[in-house]
């Protein structure tokens, strides 16, 4: 009895370096899951990966740091839009000129910092209502000592 034939190999070419990823091997390694990866493709934060026969998405293994880029701005609170901003200007600098990183983290920290003065105020305001001893909002309102921002009606 012979053996079978030993199947044949894809030509070097055809073959996909071994550094490619599935999709969950990808979202795995990167934190995120499979749908989250498939959202970043639609708008166009990652680009669209190779494809095996079968069907499976390959990605290149340096998507991981792409995807934990986005996710530390995202936790920096850039929105995606920004992030993909963000990426785009990366992709498509000249040498010499910056990506825009500068500009717009000077941005993202003058708006941050006004939402911790607006917090802060907020906080101020809510322990003042503490202090007073505020147990019902309508009863409070009607208290001279009441802290809450209220409007007249205009």
């Amino acid at each position: 009895m012979a053996w079978p034939a030993a199947p044949q190999e894809y030509p070097r070419e055809r073959r996909r370096p071994v550094t490619d990823l599935r999709s969950g091997q990808l979202a795995r390694a990167s934190g995120v899951n499979t749908q989250t990866l498939r959202y970043y493709e639609r708008r166009g934060l990652l680009a669209e990966p190779h494809r095996t026969p079968g069907g499976h998405r390959l990605y290149p293994a340096e998507t991981v740091t792409v995807l934990r880029v986005i996710k530390a701005a995202q936790r920096l609170g850039f929105s995606l839009e920004e992030v993909a901003d963000l990426l785009d200007a990366g992709r498509h600098r000249r040498a010499g000129q910056s990506g825009g990183l500068a500009d717009r983290a000077t941005a993202k920290l003058a708006e941050i910092e006004a939402k911790i003065a607006d917090l802060t105020a907020t906080a101020k305001t809510l322990r003042a209502a503490l202090d007073a001893g505020c147990a019902d909002l309508v009863d409070c309102a009607r208290q001279p000592r009441c802290p809450l921002p209220l409007r007249a009606a205009p």
